[in-house]
């Protein structure tokens, strides 16, 4: 007769232990990091929103002819590098950079109607040109009139429904705790006076989401998100990127552990209360002791594109794609459709707007 384990620990697998998981595996050797708790069709789509590094998975599944969603996809005869210039086929919609749980339930709220079109301040700045205050670069001069800027924001909200409705999965990759809001408690992208508009210390606050408001943020945005596709999944990353700058009062080190903590702990506890939420540790693959920093470029925040391959292997070799196909010739039309997207993801430059703080450092 099989004798039962002394204790729990003596029945454990060599992943659960640091020494034979991490240590003696090394950054080359991790297994098992990762596997899906959904099985998904053979056909699987999905919308990839978020902070910066999403869109690495985004230029993944492109990469590997998967079922990308490229809501709204660039006016037809523009070129790949004019197209990325305008954010088209970074994101499964031009939301620009989604930083913060916040903007991303504003988003959904005005996608849904639950707020209007027109909820988010449009910005004017110095010269008389207009920017949306949740996608300030979008348009690298600004918009010409206000009007301009909303129908520009109507269009990419029409864009993120269908990325929405169509997906299977909603990836979403939580970047920031700090943020700026108006007054009122609407959300920013950027500080007003950074990018685009100008700031105005009684009408414009900072704030450092803490872990009850993110939660509060995310249940919103799940709330949102099946009410448009009750079959949506939702997987959580965090972005190993650091914060390039700090208006908290603290060490910039210290900030972006703080930040990355408290998101790590958002997402994570999410996924264990809810069944369509998982969760994929990107963050913890780049940041990891094992790397011993190796997959950050000399400046220490960007990722080296050997580690973003080492995160895409882990995060391919973990789906369970083996359901019967669910989509079937969309997918396949959708993606001639847009077959000047994979040539805007090839591109090695990242839109990531909150990197252009860096300007603002007098050192």
């Amino acid at each position: 007769m099989t004798q039962p384990a002394p204790n729990p620990y003596a029945s454990l697998p060599a992943n659960a232990f640091w020494r034979s998981g991490v240590a003696e595996a090394g950054v080359f050797g991790l297994r098992d990091l990762w596997q899906s708790r959904w099985t998904l069709p053979q056909d699987a789509r999905f919308a990839t929103f978020g902070s910066c590094f999403a869109q690495h998975i985004s230029r993944a599944l492109k990469a590997r002819n998967m079922g990308w969603i490229n809501g709204e996809p660039a006016p037809p005869g523009a070129p790949p590098d004019l197209s990325a210039a305008y954010n088209y086929g970074v994101f499964s919609a031009r939301t620009a950079n989604i930083y913060t749980a916040a903007q991303l339930r504003l988003l959904l709220q005005m996608v849904t109607g639950t707020l209007p079109v027109d909820a988010a301040e449009i910005w004017a700045d110095p010269d008389g040109r207009f920017r949306d205050s949740l996608r300030p670069a979008i348009e690298p001069a600004g918009f010409a009139t206000r009007a301009e800027a909303l129908a520009s924001r109507r269009a990419m909200l029409r864009g993120l429904r269908r990325a929405v409705t169509g997906a299977d999965v909603f990836v979403f990759t939580l970047g920031l705790t700090e943020g700026w809001e108006s007054a009122t408690g609407q959300p920013y992208s950027a500080c007003p006076g950074t990018i685009g508009g100008i700031f105005d210390p009684a009408q414009h606050r900072f704030v450092n989401y803490r872990h009850a408001a993110i939660r509060a943020a995310l249940d919103d945005s799940l709330v949102l998100l099946r009410a448009m596709n009750p079959d949506i999944h939702l997987l959580l990353t965090v972005s190993p990127v650091p914060l390039t700058a700090t208006a908290s009062g603290k060490h910039v080190l210290a900030a972006t552990t703080y930040s990355k903590s408290v998101l790590r702990a958002v997402a994570g506890e999410m996924t264990e209360d809810e069944d369509r939420v998982d969760y994929f540790p990107s963050y913890e693959i780049i940041t990891g002791a094992p790397t011993r920093a190796a997959f950050y470029a000399p400046n220490l925040r960007s990722v080296e594109p050997q580690g973003v391959e080492v995160v895409m292997g882990h995060f391919f070799a973990g789906l369970s794609l083996t359901a019967a196909p669910r989509h079937g010739d969309t997918a396949a039309a959708e993606a001639a459709q847009d077959a000047a997207v994979k040539a805007t993801l090839q591109a090695e430059d990242l839109a990531c707007e909150e990197a252009m703080l860096e300007s603002f450092n007098a050192s």
